[in-house]
């Protein structure tokens, strides 16, 4: 029977412009400045956070750095090379390893948009999960009303395989949700067709 490969995640990756490290206490200043602000968790399941509240989700992210189990999660901080502040946050979330899916997802603070570097960042999370865990399948979730991050998306090669309706009660109202996802074999196809 297939499943997901364990991972723990203790170095940082470098991209061409980014370092993804784990999250670490000097982070604080960092992802109070992103998950405060209301345009960066308008389509979020939460409202900007207290400082108090980036405290305990900063200790949570501190402690993802095993994937093991269904429903653990990897967080990366994601800096600017050489070793800027922290300006985004991206995590994987194993689902049920049995069926290999992996869910992709990112927060990036407002001055890192339009310049590609969330598409560079997320881009290493599916070369993660299907070089290092083996995933047969990964996907992304996300409300309908956020366009940058479908085209973000789309930019990588995911494909839309659903619009569902008002599936989701969200912050006092209904709201739609867009799934993604990209199959093992054709992301490497993909690689092949770029390389």
């Amino acid at each position: 029977m297939p499943s997901l490969k364990s991972f723990r995640f203790t170095e940082p990756i470098v991209t061409e412009r980014l370092i993804l490290r784990p999250f670490e206490e000097r982070d604080l200043d960092d992802l109070f400045e992103i998950e405060s602000r209301s345009e960066v968790t308008r389509f979020l399941y939460w409202e900007p956070r207290t400082r108090y509240e980036v405290v305990e989700a900063l200790a949570s992210r501190i402690g993802s750095t095993e994937m093991a189990n269904d429903g653990d999660r990897l967080n990366f901080a994601v800096t600017r090379r050489p070793d800027g502040p922290v300006i985004g946050d991206l995590t994987l979330i194993r689902h049920r390893g049995n069926d290999q899916h992996v869910e992709i997802g990112y927060v990036f603070h407002p001055d890192a948009h339009g310049r590609g570097l969330a598409t560079e960042a997320a881009r290493v999370l599916v070369d993660l999960a299907f070089d290092h865990l083996d995933a047969h399948r990964v996907s992304a979730a996300l409300d309908a009303r956020n366009a940058p991050s479908a085209a973000l998306l789309e930019r990588l090669g995911l494909r839309r395989e659903a619009h569902l309706v008002r599936n989701e009660w969200v912050k006092g109202e209904w709201t739609d949700e867009l799934i993604y996802a990209v199959l093992a074999e054709e992301w490497a196809a993909s690689r092949l067709g770029a390389g």
